[in-house]
């Protein structure tokens, strides 16, 4: 009698702890083009919290660069359905505008280069909008301003899930103690 056993690694949501289009950036890696100052750090625009002003110590802030940009490592590719952005009720609401929304798993020009999902017209202040992405892949988001300015985020979410196309499958036939069975690997 022969015993068919199949071993499916259930998905990378369950390795990673998340579930089917969850906020995929949270309290991921950030980095950005510069550092404005000690509370303008890049993970800042990925804790949590949707505090709208600068002071607060929940907002992301680069220097005046010449092409500012914000980037997320999700730290494996997904499907990206929605970028959901906060911007700064104190002040300055007006620099998120014509900013684009960018996905893919290259790093050239600091991710800059991947493909674009959106470009923000505006945001009002303290307001928060989000752009549709229909299941781009990445394992980076960026927001980049393609002209000299100052960059601020108050929050990003990345509504995702786990690319899990590649993820090993193990089909094997058991008893074990049968050395003529043998287990391949196949890939979804």
């Amino acid at each position: 009698m022969r015993t068919l056993t199949v071993l499916v690694l259930l998905s990378t949501a369950v390795v990673l702890g998340e579930t089917s289009e969850t906020n995929a950036a949270l309290k991921k890696m950030a980095s950005q083009s510069s550092l404005y100052d000690s509370l303008g750090d890049a993970n800042n625009a990925i804790d949590g919290n949707k505090k709208a002003e600068y002071e607060s110590g929940s907002c992301s802030h680069t220097q005046p660069d010449s092409k500012p940009w914000w980037r997320v490592d999700l730290l494996h590719v997904h499907h990206v359905y929605l970028v959901t952005i906060t911007n700064r009720r104190d002040c300055c609401e007006e620099r998120i505008n014509g900013a684009e929304i960018r996905i893919g798993n290259s790093l050239v020009d600091n991710g800059n280069e991947n493909p674009r999902c959106a470009v923000i017209t505006s945001i009002s202040p303290g307001g928060t909008s989000t752009f549709e992405c229909h299941g781009m892949t990445g394992r980076y988001v960026s927001v980049v301003l393609p002209r000299p300015d100052f960059l601020s985020l108050c929050e990003v979410e990345v509504n995702a899930s786990p690319d899990i196309s590649g993820v090993p499958v193990l089909i094997g036939d058991l008893p074990a103690n049968d050395k003529s069975q043998s287990n391949s690997t196949l890939s979804v």
